[in-house]
């Protein structure tokens, strides 16, 4: 196994400090397998359309609903 040295902000080496102790595990577990976790991810192509990747945002906003289609609201657009 290969040696890697990385410098990280306090607060963050404090919460993987503690993240350690309550899995009784070490530093370089809990970073191995964030960094297996992040690659792994990283690698997974999500499946289905665009609807179906974005359907819980759908209908989470307000306002006008003719945005789309209504041309009084297009004069001046990018002026």
């Amino acid at each position: 196994m290969k040696t890697l040295s990385i410098k990280i902000q306090e607060s963050l080496l404090e919460k993987l400090d503690s993240i350690a102790r309550k899995r009784g595990e070490t530093r370089s577990i809990i970073l191995r397998e964030a960094i297996e976790s992040i690659i792994d991810g990283e690698n997974q192509i999500q499946k289905g359309s665009c609807l179906d990747l974005a359907k819980d945002l759908a209908g989470t906003t307000k306002g006008r609903k003719d945005l789309s289609f209504n041309k009084k609201l297009m004069e001046g657009y990018g002026r």
